[in-house]
């Protein structure tokens, strides 16, 4: 089984902030699977189903952000599921609006959620998909900032992110978090194709 989760806040005044991207989306991978995220159990809204013959447990913990691992590890701890089979959905401040990062495992990077995920699973070893949300600006701390919600042109292009975030996921359920590496920590690659080629090279 895997153990998918989506990090947010629970309540109305939290939704469509850039803290609760995780929350979003981890409702495009459910309804992609055609699972409802909507049973309580272990202080989280889960839903249970099959994706391609492998048993998935969508997670979308109620504890508030910086309590995330509180429930994510006590549902890995019931249905057994060891910590490389749990996925991680998160915003990251530290990756410009609407790029993602997928990684195998790695630190918290300051995100209090991964750090209390890592506490109560005892390992950084677990697949996280990570959407940009943007630095915050001089003028704000980061609170404010990722409670916030995003501008309208920020907001577009999270809603592209968090559509490539689910496809991520799924990627990483089907072919491994190394393919998923592949295929969306890619940069665009337009300004390298657009250089003309280099001079002297073969002396001809």
């Amino acid at each position: 089984m895997y153990l998918i989760a989506g990090l947010g806040n629970p309540g109305k005044e939290y939704e469509k902030t850039r803290h609760n991207v995780g929350f979003e989306v981890l409702d495009r991978v459910a309804k992609e699977m055609g699972i409802r995220a909507e049973s309580k159990e272990l202080r989280a809204l889960v839903g249970k189903g099959l994706w391609h013959g492998e048993k998935v447990l969508l997670v979308k913990p109620q504890t508030y952000m910086n309590l995330s691992g509180e429930s994510i590890g006590a549902l890995a701890d019931y249905y057994k599921i060891p910590a490389e089979q749990v996925i991680v959905i998160s915003d990251d401040v530290a990756l410009p609006v609407g790029s993602l990062r997928v990684r195998k495992k790695g630190s918290a990077g300051g995100h209090n959620g991964l750090k209390n995920i890592i506490l109560h699973l005892g390992t950084e070893d677990f697949p996280r998909v990570r959407v940009g949300v943007g630095e915050k600006n001089e003028h704000q701390d980061l609170a404010t900032h990722v409670l916030g919600r995003p501008g309208k042109e920020d907001r577009a292009c999270l809603e592209e992110a968090m559509d490539r975030a689910a496809l991520a996921v799924l990627c990483i359920l089907e072919s491994g978090p190394g393919e998923a590496m592949n295929r969306f920590n890619a940069k665009k690659r337009e300004e390298e194709t657009a250089k003309p080629p280099a001079e002297g090279g073969s002396g001809q």
